[in-house]
């Protein structure tokens, strides 16, 4: 039997979706869009969930490359991946974009 290989950029998107699929996930992605940069502090105060549940989601989303922090002693300095949030936005738009039906009644 034949093994299905997936190209990168299907590997890549699910990878993304992966990390963003979870609402907290989004409200921190959301929350870091507006921002610089900013401290975890700043990310936990934002989020009705407890510290540790919220340095999980970041590292999620670090291990995506939706993220990136800096250790700043006694701090941690998070911000938006700008390149992979690129390459992010045209893999999403790229695949959404890819649908044959235009048409309302293609599956009637």
């Amino acid at each position: 039997m034949k093994e299905k290989q997936y190209t990168i950029e299907q590997e890549q998107i699910a990878r993304i979706a992966k990390a963003m699929g979870h609402p907290a996930r989004m409200a921190i992605l959301a929350f870091l869009a507006k921002q610089e940069s900013c401290f975890f502090g700043d990310i936990h105060e934002e989020l009705p969930i407890a510290k540790a549940t919220v340095s999980q989601h970041l590292k999620e989303l670090k291990e995506a490359g939706l993220i990136q922090g800096e250790i700043e002693t006694p701090k941690v300095r998070y911000c938006i991946n700008r390149e992979n949030w690129e390459l992010a936005r045209k893999l999403f738009a790229t695949f959404l974009g890819d649908c044959k039906c235009k048409d309302a009644s293609c599956c009637e």
